[in-house]
């Protein structure tokens, strides 16, 4: 938790406009319904809102073609503390006219605040707060890196402000409301339409002056498709404590927790198998090994009822199985080629169908293995590296279809493992430069105990280092 402020009677309500229509997004659903991490943009929003201690109420302003869209969110999660969904305005000042008019008369700060800005901390939210007891408005900013220049039609550059007195503004804005309320009223009355920011319209007619505290360069506005493959990768790094791994917190996490691992037999899952048993957790293994192959469907469903016949419940999924062969496209073995898609793709594929059944009852999880070449494809290693660029488009969907469920859907990216299939395939290596399967399994159960979903979770030889200098008990 960060700091809180003692605050001035009168509530405080945090407005989350969520009236735009996506059109700069190019998806079939406004960007605030885009999930990251399991969950729409807007749910991870209004959570941050719903955390916060000195926030009372939490009003949506959303297009009102999505009103029933924003309803289901709600419900789904039991916010307590939403209490009006709002239909918005055709423009940003409309709609933030219309959350600033709905509060009630013992309401004496409100906080504006985009939908699509799932970071903002609680120090800043807190920050704006306690600014409001002295200044009748605050803005949030970060200084600005890049020189800006302001251009005219003609694309000819009219100025070059000097860069020191810039700044990138974000949200939330706080206001008392009084002060907003008019400054809206007197926008009214001017017949301006088009404002953007509020804060402006406090400078506009002069009420006061603004004050602004210091933002996060993580409190980004998710706008156009890349942002969303940027919110991923801040979910991750917000997520860092999960590699603060305590002997406690894994025994009470896992304790008593039934879990089914694929490719059990050697690797990475051997070591979630003896790690889980030490933890307190029913670990069973399965490989082809045993008998168990994850290519064939009907193999993965029968361990599985097997399992839930004789625990009555099936608490994590983890597939580690996984093969790696050097594979030129234009020389390679057709049988190569198949081989790595279909126990590398499909086999998880396999897994998740015949798991959703037990998972949905024990809201479980699935954690399924990438690796380091999934973000581009390796020479020589082609079917491997598709098939786990495959696996991590694969991992996201799930996430999105099971979420309903309570389902989590983990991937786990390790860089450069000390493995038997590593072995086999590239021989002898310093180790010094691997990361021990032994880290990777600590890490994956942690994990599991935590709360995340559709998030592709990386492990480095760094956080290994990391890790070791805390002298652990577990190496």
């Amino acid at each position: 938790m960060g700091r809180v402020r003692t605050q001035k009677k009168g509530k405080n309500v945090a407005v989350i406009l969520a009236g735009g229509q996506g059109v700069r997004f190019d998806y079939e659903l406004p960007k605030q319904f885009v999930k990251v991490a399991g969950k729409p943009i807007i749910a991870h929003t209004i959570e941050v809102f719903e955390k916060h201690p000195l926030i009372n109420e939490i009003y949506l302003v959303v297009f009102g073609n999505y009103h029933w869209k924003m309803e289901e969110i709600v419900k789904q999660n039991a916010y307590k503390k939403v209490r009006k969904i709002l239909n918005g305005g055709k423009t940003r000042q409309e709609s933030s006219m219309v959350g600033i008019f709905a509060c009630d008369e013992d309401v004496k700060k409100i906080l504006l605040h985009d939908a699509v800005r799932p970071f903002a901390s609680e120090d800043i939210i807190s920050e704006v707060l306690s600014m409001l007891d002295k200044y009748p408005a605050v803005d949030v900013g970060i200084p600005v890196s890049d020189t800006i220049i302001k251009v005219l039609e003609d694309r000819i550059i009219a100025d070059i402000p000097e860069r020191k007195y810039l700044w990138r503004g974000q949200t939330p804005q706080g206001f008392r409301l009084s002060v907003i309320k008019k400054a809206h009223l007197l926008a009214e009355e001017e017949g301006l339409k088009g404002a953007t920011d509020d804060c402006s319209l406090v400078l506009r007619y002069n009420l006061g002056d603004i004050y602004v505290v210091d933002g996060s360069e993580h409190n980004i506005k998710v706008t156009y498709p890349l942002d969303i493959s940027i919110a991923d990768k801040i979910f991750q790094i917000h997520n860092e404590k999960i590699y603060e791994i305590s002997t406690s917190d894994l025994k009470k996490g896992l304790k008593n927790k039934v879990i089914v691992v694929f490719g059990g037999a050697s690797g990475i899952g051997l070591e979630i198998c003896k790690l889980s048993k030490e933890f307190g957790a029913y670990a069973y293994s399965f490989s082809r090994r045993t008998g168990v192959d994850v290519r064939n469907l009907e193999d993965v469903k029968a361990v599985l009822e097997k399992v839930h016949r004789e625990r009555g419940k099936i608490d994590a999924i983890v597939n580690a199985a996984s093969i790696l062969k050097m594979a030129f496209i234009e020389t390679a073995d057709e049988s190569d080629i198949i081989e790595q898609m279909n126990i590398n793709l499909i086999g998880n594929i396999n897994i998740a169908k015949a798991g959703i059944p037990y998972l949905k009852v024990t809201c479980g999880s699935f954690t399924f293995f990438a690796s380091s070449s999934y973000t581009r494809g390796r020479e020589g290693y082609l079917p491997y590296s598709a098939s786990k660029a495959g696996l991590v488009n694969f991992g996201q969907g799930l996430a999105d279809e099971v979420s309903h469920y309570g389902i989590k859907v983990l991937v786990i990216n390790p860089e450069r493992t000390d493995t038997p299939l590593r072995r086999k395939a590239f021989g002898i290596e310093d180790k010094s430069l691997l990361i021990s399967a032994k880290f990777v399994a600590l890490v994956t159960l942690k994990a599991i105990t935590a709360d995340l979903s559709g998030v592709v979770i990386g492990v480095s030889k760094q956080d290994e280092t990391n890790y070791l200098k805390k002298s652990s008990p577990f190496f």
